[in-house]
C-alpha cells in the first residue's frame, strides 16, 4: 500500500478493511519517513506493532 492511501484510511470516518499479510488489521498511524505504519490485529487490539506499508493491502468489497 502506498503512504498516501494509508494516510487516507487513517483519516477516514468509515471502517475500511485492510489486511497485513492476510490478517485483518486497523491502521492507527502512518510514519512517512520510513514507510511504516502502526497497526493492530482486529482480534487482538492490545497487540500493536509497526509494520512495513508494503505488507498492507486494502480489501475491496463488492
Amino acid at each position: 500500500m502506498d503512504k498516501v492511501r494509508a494516510q487516507e484510511i487513517v483519516k477516514s470516518t468509515a471502517m475500511i478493511n485492510v489486511n497485513y499479510h492476510g490478517i485483518p488489521v486497523y491502521i492507527k498511524s502512518v510514519q512517512g519517513g520510513n514507510e511504516t505504519a502502526t497497526v493492530f490485529p482486529l482480534d487482538s487490539m492490545d497487540h500493536e506493532q509497526i509494520v512495513d506499508l508494503k505488507g498492507l493491502e486494502e480489501n475491496q468489497l463488492f
